[in-house]
């Protein structure tokens, strides 16, 4: 068939290349010798032999079939190129149908693959998908058990903050509840749920929560913690004091949401507090009390021995005396330590700074010590290593008891041999470095005891037991106190059986000694007439002995009442009031005297206590301080100062200024002089009086607020205040005032927190003393109110 397909193809081929006639031609002669070769061939199978007429009617029959054979194959031909062109359409269309079919399939195949990655990509986010299931639910699960155990942890947390007896509370921004405890819920009579919402002005009194306003405004506008005491009340009526806190609350994200508050009821510790101090003060008033009846036989005791140390004795009884003496010396320092102890637990140590002759000091104390030593056997040594300065200013009364601890502590505790106290000055810039050091022969202190001797009641013991000698562990803490206080410090150093030394160091100012009023002799000096109120027979009998032996005479009343009424200003020269009476004080005495009389002689206060600061008697009325027993020089000296150098009639009315002097030094102290004479200068004392009353009033307010931060420990607003304070008092030349304020204004300085009870205390009690000599000076300058 394929071979038929070839020929008829070649035919077509060729009639197409030769042409129809050329064709017919050729086909033409193919078709006679054709029949010519078909005639022959079967003439000669059939005859044997082959005759022209058989190749004629082969000529003939094969030209009669040529058109035949040309037209066949022409219609085949046509047929066939028909054929050939469908074909070829066909061919074409087939071959655009397998190139687009090859595209399909290409397509086909690239649609393949991108499903196949497809489905990767779809089986890889199933797979993604699982696992996102999965943590999700993890998620889930952690988040559930968190959510359970934040809600354990919440209840836990509210157990907790219900369980607590302290209010806890939190208002947001609004200054609206938005949670408490169950305290707070008892303390307003309402649960969390009723709270949430309402403001404290639906809360609490008008006067509580205006306070609670203030203070909530103070947190959110300075953006700090406060605390503050304030009363609150319960629903029963029962009133506590709650130290309250707040402080900002604020969001992870910084934002603050409002503020936490915290109360804790303190009214326990409040009532303990003031039972503490009532029993300080019922201590204080104890041992006031009780030294003052002991000084009273002491001061006999140390009167009477230092009279009869003046008459004819024979030696051994002047031993006796100067024992007796010596032992009430003694004895009365133990009593400054214990009143001085008792200073010291309430922060109240003080010292007087005073010109101090420096000279006659030492020799004094050199004196006294050779007593001591010399009624126990011991020997006693005064060295002067270095030139010492004429005069100091120092408190010299402190700085005798400080040294006089110090040496009876020696002679106590040695048995054999001396002690020797030894003294060296420097003198630096107007400033004398001073060392004492007080040596002895005794027991000497143990090495691990030495940091303890300065501690309050400490007692160093003898291991060996050889020496039966205490003391009231009192007298070195004080000391080192004192010391301390006038910037020095004792230190120890000791063998055991050796002995120790005990060195006092202090800076004191050098200073020139006014020159003092030549005292007149007592012979010389004419006899007054002394009007005397004591209750105590031993001290009118002291005073009266002494007063008597210098040629006085005394008239004596021993009550309050029986005093004013016996009293005639006519008739006496001098004064002397005992403080302490069974009716009356002897600063009660002096005010009705002021008041009933214009002219009056000098008021001297007698008493048992030691005298550092005479201006607390001045400002009470009284013209002079003596301490008892009386001495000699101390009554000349209140005699020529009082009465034979100062005329009655110079004093002025009957007011307390009358009786007042401030010194030139105090007022520079106190005054802030170059800014109050340049102001008064150019505006004149009424503007400055003006301030001093507007003074007057903000004072009781500002010290009241400051009290008040103060029991709070609130460290700023003790800052705040004491601020306001230095102002005003800068504006109107209290510069002592100022100074003190500002101390209390910087918490940055050293042992703030430990003075700052002190200092407020000074700005409390000292500015009106300070207002009264700012009035007297701008008096002195011409300017009336």
């Amino acid at each position: 068939m394929k071979q038929i397909k070839v020929l008829a193809q070649f035919y077509v081929d060729l009639l197409v290349r030769l042409g129809l006639v050329r064709f017919s031609l050729l086909l033409a002669l193919a078709l006679v010798a054709l029949a010519v070769v078909v005639q022959v061939g079967v003439t000669l199978i059939l005859q044997g032999e082959v005759h022209n007429i058989d190749i004629v009617r082969s000529v003939f029959f094969g030209l009669l079939i040529t058109p035949w054979a040309v037209y066949f194959l022409s219609v085949v031909v046509d047929q066939l190129e028909e054929s050939r062109q469908r074909l070829s359409k066909l061919v074409t269309k087939l071959e655009e149908m397998r190139s687009r079919d090859m595209q399909l399939n290409m397509q086909l195949q690239e649609n393949i693959s991108q499903l196949n990655l497809e489905i990767e990509e779809r089986e890889k986010a199933e797979e993604a998908r699982q696992e996102a299931m999965q943590d999700l639910e993890n998620e889930v699960y952690q988040r559930e058990k968190a959510q359970l155990e934040l809600a354990k942890q919440s209840v836990l947390l509210k157990s907790f903050l219900d369980a607590s007896p302290d209010l806890i509370y939190y208002r947001n921004e609004k200054g609206e509840f938005s949670g408490c405890n169950r305290a707070m819920e008892e303390l307003t009579n309402r649960s969390e749920k009723q709270l949430v919402g309402l403001t404290p002005w639906d809360v609490y009194s008008e006067d509580v929560a205006r306070k609670i306003a203030e203070t909530d405004q103070q947190v959110s506008q300075q953006n700090v913690s406060l605390t503050y005491e304030q009363w609150l009340e319960y629903p029963d009526g029962r009133k506590a004091i709650f130290e309250l806190r707040k402080v900002p609350f604020y969001s992870r994200e910084g934002q603050r949401l409002g503020l936490m508050g915290f109360g804790r009821d303190i009214t326990e510790r409040k009532q303990y507090q003031d039972a503490q101090e009532k029993a300080s003060r019922d201590k204080t008033a104890f041992i006031s009390t009780i030294s003052h009846e002991l000084r009273t036989p002491l001061n006999g005791i140390v009167g009477l021995s230092r009279m009869l140390l003046d008459t004819a004795l024979n030696d051994e009884q002047r031993g006796y005396m100067r024992t007796i003496q010596v032992s009430a010396i003694t004895l009365g320092h133990i009593f400054n330590d214990i009143i001085d102890m008792d200073k010291s637990d309430r922060r109240r140590l003080e010292l007087m700074p005073k010109p101090l002759d420096f000279h006659e000091f030492v020799d004094e104390m050199g004196n006294i010590s050779g007593l001591m030593t010399e009624q126990k056997g011991l020997r006693f040594d005064l060295e002067r290593l270095t030139d010492l300065p004429r005069s100091i200013e120092v408190d010299g009364t402190r700085l005798r008891q400080v040294l006089w601890n110090l040496i009876s502590n020696a002679t106590k505790f040695t048995k054999d041999g001396g002690v020797v106290m030894s003294v060296t000055s420097e003198v630096v810039d107007h400033l004398a470095h001073i060392t004492f050091e007080i040596e002895d022969s005794g027991i000497g202190i143990p090495e691990g005891e030495m940091d303890k001797i300065f501690a309050m009641y400490y007692q160093v013991k003898d291991e060996n037991d050889n020496l039966h000698a205490v003391g009231t562990g009192i007298g070195l803490a004080v000391s080192r106190q004192l010391i301390q206080m006038m910037g020095g410090d004792i230190t120890v150093s000791s063998d055991v059986g050796e002995g120790s030394t005990f060195t006092v160091t202090l800076t004191a100012p050098v200073v020139e000694l006014a020159e003092e009023e030549e005292i007149m002799p007592v012979e010389e000096q004419v006899g007054l007439h002394i009007f005397m109120v004591e209750d105590i027979e031993l001290n009118i009998t002291v005073a009266k002995a002494l007063l008597e032996s210098l040629g006085h005479e005394v008239t004596v009343a021993m009550r309050g009442e029986e005093a004013l009424a016996m009293f005639d200003p006519e008739a006496y020269d001098l004064v002397l009031l005992d403080i302490q009476l069974p009716d009356m004080s002897g600063f009660d005495i002096a005010a009705k005297l002021r008041e009933q009389y214009d002219d009056l002689p000098a008021l001297v206060a007698l008493t048992a206590n030691v005298v550092n600061d005479k201006s607390e008697y001045m400002d009470k009325g009284m013209d002079d301080a003596l301490s008892k027993p009386l001495s000699v020089k101390a009554i000349t000296e209140v005699i020529q100062h009082l009465v034979l150098t100062c005329s009655l009639d110079e004093e002025d009315d009957d007011t307390l200024e009358a009786h007042e002097t401030v010194s030139e030094d105090m007022i520079n102290t106190l005054l802030d002089l170059d800014m109050l004479s340049s102001y008064v200068e150019i505006v004149g004392p009424q503007p400055v009086y003006a301030s001093i009353a507007m003074f007057e009033e903000k004072m009781p307010e500002y010290i009241a607020i400051l009290d008040s931060n103060m029991v709070a420990k609130d460290q700023d607003g003790i800052k705040f205040e004491a601020h306001k304070i230095k102002g005003a008092a800068s504006s109107i030349g209290l510069k002592h005032i100022q100074q003190v304020a500002q101390k209390a204004q910087s918490p940055e300085l050293p042992a703030w927190w430990e003075n700052i009870n002190d200092w407020v205390d000074e700005i409390k009690e000292g500015y009106q003393n300070d207002l009264q000599v700012l009035k007297s000076w701008l008096a002195q300058q011409g300017g009336e109110r």
